[in-house]
């Protein structure tokens, strides 16, 4: 008999305390819509010597579908262990692939407790991996405060903490630490030097994402991208990289945080633009880049009866709005941070 008040659960569930592996590649619904074929039959090679890294770490598969993977451990040193192994494997087997069709796994880890039957595991221990997962950059591995709490001192690995992040769905927020770059993991290739920030806010605006499938289009959204760049260059507090360097990353699969190290920036402005008919849409984003958080987020529909005013019209109505979002971003940036004296 149960105390009135405490309700039991199903035979076939239980808790407990395990270490979450979640994985998923990069950029793979455009690596399918490329190539459907090609795509299926890499990810099968991959797999073949990715899965059993999980078994030999003493980890159980729990799912693959499509392009993600789901295992459990019982140690999170070895799902931590398991995870630089797959980025390592990826990264010898990507040094042989063309860029276009690379790869790149994005790995969270997390501890915590789940609940489990035969099959499945589920709980926030699953979700915040799944996460952390989504936070990481491509090649690169996430891990909750929970997990490096336990593998700190037993894992000579290059962790940087980036601080706690409210997670979609998840009541607290999770302080994360990152392995820094599957490229820095031993045996992975050098990769180009960090740009430090500057002194004062920066920013870099990438061109903007047709996703009209019309090339046509291509000019409408370089207009927009360049008008910002040329309204937000004459803000003196705000460091702008030049056109030159942002637009290199044209149609490349890079991850917010690469820019930022790659540029020396804090911020980055991604757009994209789709028309129909005779209207068009136009959603933007503010990033910190040194973290991947959203800062600002607006969409813009407008009828296109005259193309160069309503570029004109969503250009200042972009740029009025970065300005501020930067500013309120910067403040809670200070405001966060330790004060060094009590007087502070």
């Amino acid at each position: 008999m149960h105390r009135r008040g405490v309700m039991s659960m199903p035979e076939d569930l239980e808790r407990k305390l395990a270490a979450i592996l979640a994985a998923d590649i990069a950029g793979y619904s455009a690596l399918m819509g490329a190539d459907e074929k090609a795509t299926v039959r890499d990810l099968k090679a991959h797999q073949a010597l990715v899965l059993p890294l999980i078994a030999e770490q003493g980890g159980r598969i729990i799912d693959t579908a499509g392009d993600g993977i789901l295992a459990e451990f019982p140690s999170v040193v070895n799902a931590v262990e398991c995870a630089v192994g797959i980025q390592k494997v990826m990264t010898e087997r990507n040094a042989s692939i063309p860029t276009e069709r690379q790869m790149r796994y994005r790995i969270g880890v997390n501890l915590g407790d789940v609940i489990h039957d035969k099959q499945r595991v589920y709980g926030d221990g699953v979700n915040i991996a799944a996460r952390l997962e989504g936070i990481a950059e491509p090649g690169g591995i996430c891990i909750s405060g929970a997990a490096f709490d336990q593998v700190q001192r037993k894992l000579q690995l290059p962790f940087v903490d980036i601080g706690a992040h409210q997670l979609k769905n998840i009541t607290d927020p999770v302080r994360i630490y990152r392995i820094d770059s599957a490229d820095q993991i031993p045996g992975a290739p050098a990769t180009q030097p960090t740009l430090s920030l500057p002194d004062k806010p920066s920013i870099a605006v990438l061109p903007f994402t047709n996703l009209s499938g019309d090339p046509d289009q291509d000019f409408f959204g370089d207009g927009v991208a360049e008008d910002i760049l040329t309204d937000l260059a004459k803000l003196r507090w705000l460091f702008v990289i030049a056109r030159n360097s942002s637009f290199t990353f044209r149609g490349k699969a890079v991850d917010i945080r690469a820019i930022s190290r790659a540029l020396g920036v804090r911020y980055v402005l991604e757009g994209s633009i789709r028309r129909a008919g005779n209207r068009i849409r136009v959603t933007v984003q503010l990033i910190d880049a040194t973290t991947g958080a959203h800062v600002w987020a607006s969409r813009y529909d407008r009828d296109l009866s005259d193309i160069f005013a309503v570029q004109d019209e969503i250009t200042t109505a972009i740029a009025t709005a970065i300005a501020p979002a930067i500013m309120n971003a910067e403040q809670q940036r200070v405001l966060h941070k330790p004060a060094a004296r009590l007087d502070a």
